[in-house]
């Protein structure tokens, strides 16, 4: 009964670390070439070759194998690091505004 529990558990987490390694794919396929090379990181067929080999090798070997816990470090960095880099220099962060402004411009308290 424990280990079926536990083989549950492995199912559930290799799913969510699919998904992570699908989320940084699909973001890294739809950012623009320049954004990678503007935000000093490497570029996009870098990125892609790698988290796309994180997903295969994900779904191929267990999680107590090597393979994938490489996979979801490298998965972890580009969410982490090269997402937000290529946010701020493609514009898709906040743009300058203060902390009062809302959808239509900044709120002045009903003045």
């Amino acid at each position: 009964m424990l280990m079926l529990g536990f083989a549950g558990f492995l199912g559930l987490l290799k799913i969510v670390l699919m998904a992570l390694a699908a989320f940084g794919l699909f973001d890294a396929a739809f950012r623009r070439e320049d954004a990678f090379r503007a935000a000093d990181k490497q570029n996009k067929v870098f990125w892609l070759l790698i988290l796309g080999l994180a997903l295969v090798v994900s779904y191929l070997f267990s999680l107590l194998s090597f393979l994938p816990i490489i996979g979801v470090i490298a998965s972890i960095v580009y969410i982490v690091d090269v997402r937000p880099a290529l946010k701020q220099v493609s514009g898709g962060g906040r743009r300058g505004g203060s902390s009062s402004d809302g959808p239509y411009g900044p709120y002045n308290g009903g003045r």
